[in-house]
């Protein structure tokens, strides 16, 4: 089950040293953690199987299965391979470091420890392991999670802003043309020209983020969109008219049979871009409605032919 956005990380601390286990859970209760307690590795299997943790802290020296051996099997499961975790360590020794982080821990703390240390590298674990699962693996950009903080971010700070929301029209022919690798490109190539668009529009710096598929968020102030979404759409699509088989280029179609047999005729990939805009509509002010605004905004322009970027005017008076 999914973790709401603000529900606290939940922290597994594996320490047969109870003193040591509630110095830890205390201060990472103190600091905002929900915290749970294994006594050693079999334990802390038994507690994951019931309630998945965001991160463990392990002791490396304990009774039945160590620290190393319960890093290794957290790894060998596909269930907990991403689990991050920081081995407790002690002073001194360089191998049980090297060997801690051989098996796969993330990070390591050497005993004795203060408050201040542990806390710190709690937060920068979870937070590399939260961005790393938030990236495409297809094109590198942040998802959905993180687009919808950057709009937060925005929101919160009383800027001005627009969030457009980017799709490939046609795009099932291509995938049906040519299979879904073909398709992939077609993803990736969009990609690159919204990210080549967004460094071109210069400061405030925007943000572009990868929904999934061939679906795209961009948040940027709202005299960059015009811009950035122009530069985009003709970036792409010469671009993506290299990515056809020479003939369907030149020809500026491709023919796809129905499940009768049927020819149909599909035309070249273009882009459907939809926009809201904070400074016009002022009752956006949660991300959830930002982005439903532009996706609204995304099917009127599939409405248009060619590539088309359809902006919501549409005022919270109703005056336009």
């Amino acid at each position: 089950m999914e973790q709401a956005d603000d529900a606290p990380d939940v922290i597994l601390v594996v320490d047969d040293d109870e003193d040591i286990a509630r110095f830890v859970e205390f201060n990472l209760r103190l600091h905002g953690f929900d915290v749970l307690h294994a006594f050693d590795g079999q334990e802390a299997l038994e507690v994951i199987e019931r309630r998945r943790p965001d991160l463990a802290v392990v002791d490396l020296m304990m009774p039945r299965i160590d620290g190393m051996e319960l890093t290794r099997r957290l790894r060998a499961n596909p269930l907990t391979s991403a689990l991050p975790v920081i081995m407790l360590t002690a002073k001194g020794m360089t191998v049980d470091k090297v060997h801690g982080l051989s098996a796969g821990a993330d990070d390591y703390l050497v005993k004795p420890f203060d408050t201040a240390e542990l806390v710190a590298r709690v937060s920068s674990t979870l937070r590399r392991n939260k961005e790393f699962r938030e990236v495409s693996p297809l094109t590198g950009l942040p998802g959905n999670s993180r687009i919808r903080r950057e709009i937060g971010d925005r929101v919160r700070s009383g800027v001005d802003y627009a969030v457009g929301y980017i799709d490939i029209d046609r795009f099932k022919s291509v995938n049906d043309r040519y299979g879904f690798v073909r398709g992939d490109e077609f993803i990736s190539t969009l990609a690159r020209s919204l990210h080549r668009a967004v460094v071109a529009v210069g400061q405030p710096p925007a943000f572009l983020g990868h929904v999934g598929g061939d679906d795209f968020v961009i948040v940027c102030s709202p005299d960059q969109i015009r811009p950035l979404t122009s530069r985009a759409v003709v970036d792409f699509e010469t671009a993506a008219d290299r990515l056809y088989d020479p003939t369907d280029a030149q020809r500026g179609f491709v023919e796809l049979k129905d499940r009768r047999g049927n020819i149909r005729k599909a035309a070249l990939v273009t882009l459907s871009i939809g926009v809201a805009l904070s400074d016009v509509n002022k009752r956006i002010t949660d991300p959830l409605a930002a982005i439903a605004t532009a996706s609204e905004m995304k099917t009127v322009a599939k409405s248009q032919p060619g590539s088309y970027v359809a902006v919501d005017r549409r005022r919270a008076d109703g005056v336009r």
